[in-house]
This record gives structure tokens, C-alpha cells and sequence, in this order.
């Protein structure tokens, strides 16, 4: 048989001063915590978009490596958006970047990184972007292409 755990109840505060400043208290710090979480989503969104351009890739890359849209992508460089744990760890991985530099922190040493997935050889944009478009063909369409392809090499 399940024992009933009870809590205490708290008590009722009577309709004092007190009321008053303890709301103004926790809408203050309500409006703190916003603030503080859109400053956190801004410097990510920056850290994120230096790394980023310094490893020479485009949005829809990056976004492709860690496995969200690219529009979702455009948002959280923009710091409209916070990725989740697991997110933030692939993007850490993909840029290249401590976690402590995407969160806005100060590192004293710098991080271990694992060692880093075999490159593609480098690429331009515009050929990773037709390879990123080939990987939603179904089989037809990719033998039509492969078709055209030929051709057009012979030519």
C-alpha cells in the first residue's frame, strides 16, 4: 500500500504592506531574467557567426552539421533563439569553439577538443550547396541528373 506524503500549507499572509514590494520584487526580477537570457542569445548568436565565418561556412552548412533548418539556424545567429544542450554541443564541434565562448564565459585554459571529423576537401559554396540539394533526390531524379551530367561533360 502507497504511503501519502503531505506537505505543509503555507500560511496565509494578511493584506499587508508586504504583498506590495514582493510583487514589485518578482516582476523586477522577471524582467532581469529576460533581459539576461536575451544578452546570453545575442553573444551566442555573435560567437556563433564569427566562428562560423572564420571556418569559411556558409549558414546552411553549419545548420546541415548539426542536424536543424537553416531558417532555425539564421535564427539563433541572429539571437533569436537558444539551442538546446545537445545542439549546443554540435555546434561547439562543428565551429570549432569552447562552449565557454559561446555562453558569453571566460576560460582559463583552453578546452580539449576531440579530434576533429576528416574534412571534405575545400569546397566552394556553390558545390557544397548542389551536393546539400543531391542528398533529397530520390533515385530517379538522381539518374536523370546523372544523365545530364554526362552530357554536359561531353560538350
Amino acid at each position: 500500500m502507497a504511503s501519502k506524503t503531505t506537505f505543509p500549507v503555507p500560511r496565509k499572509q494578511s493584506s499587508s504592506s508586504r504583498s506590495g514590494p514582493r510583487k514589485k520584487k518578482a516582476a523586477s526580477t522577471g524582467r532581469s531574467k529576460k533581459e539576461a537570457k536575451v544578452k546570453l542569445s545575442k553573444a551566442l548568436g555573435e560567437a556563433a557567426r564569427e566562428g562560423r565565418q572564420r571556418a569559411g561556412l556558409t549558414q546552411a552548412d553549419v545548420a546541415e552539421r548539426i542536424g536543424v533548418a537553416t531558417e532555425v539556424y539564421g535564427r539563433l545567429e541572429r539571437g533569436l533563439l537558444m539551442p538546446s544542450v545537445p545542439t549546443l554541443r554540435k555546434l561547439c564541434l562543428v565551429l570549432h569553439l569552447p562552449a565557454d565562448k559561446l555562453l558569453a564565459l571566460s576560460t582559463v585554459r583552453p578546452p580539449v577538443w576531440e579530434p576533429p571529423p576528416p574534412r571534405p576537401e575545400e569546397e566552394e559554396p556553390q558545390l557544397r550547396r548542389l551536393v546539400r540539394h543531391l542528398r533529397t533526390l530520390n533515385s530517379s531524379q538522381l539518374r536523370a541528373l546523372s544523365l545530364m551530367a554526362v552530357t554536359l561533360r561531353r560538350e
